[in-house]
């Protein structure tokens, strides 16, 4: 990250298992640039793409990088499937990108709150500001459930966090919210 130019700042929850949310999601870049914030931080992800990133022999690598394919066309228990994993495992990190893709989308996926809420799990989130070159990781909480209340807490941590492409970004806001 130093030889880009890049700051990397924040800490880590002492919890062994949980959610990591990597946004804003508009470039390619993020991915390599958030592997490498993973790394410094000593931290071994699994992180979820769309299933075709994971054909032929780019998805040997990508695996290798801890990738999980996710066919997004289906809904087909990933919720389920992911808490389910947690529950298993002594110590597993998953990084999610809540925006789903890089294009501008009306609002946020709600999985990553799904999953951590039913694994009970902590969130983490992350963020890759383009603009000032800084890479952080820090604020955590528990999901309440109250997906309003929790949700303004994270919105105010990425408030003023722009990805490379700013115009491309996902607003921070759940569908759920209005539940």
């Amino acid at each position: 990250m130093a030889i880009f130019g890049w700051s990397v700042t924040g800490e880590l929850p002492p919890d062994k298992k949980f959610v990591l949310i990597g946004a804003p999601h508009t470039s390619n870049w993020d991915l390599p640039f958030g592997l490498a914030l993973t790394y410094i931080f000593r931290l071994k992800v699994r992180w979820m793409g769309k299933h075709t990133l994971f054909q032929g022999l780019h998805g040997v690598f990508m695996r290798a990088l801890g990738g999980i394919a996710v066919d997004r066309t289906q809904p087909h228990g990933v919720v389920e499937q992911m808490a389910n994993a947690f529950k298993r495992a002594d110590q597993l990190v998953i990084m999610i990108a809540p925006s789903g893709t890089r294009k501008k989308m009306p609002n946020w996926k709600s999985g990553f709150y799904h999953i951590a809420l039913q694994a009970d799990v902590s969130v983490v989130c992350g963020y890759l500001d383009f603009q000032k070159k800084e890479a952080h990781l820090g604020f955590s909480f528990m999901p309440t459930g109250n997906i309003k209340q929790d949700m303004d807490k994270v919105r105010d941590y990425y408030r003023d966090v722009n990805g490379k492409y700013p115009d491309k970004t996902t607003p921070v806001k759940l569908d759920d919210e209005s539940l």
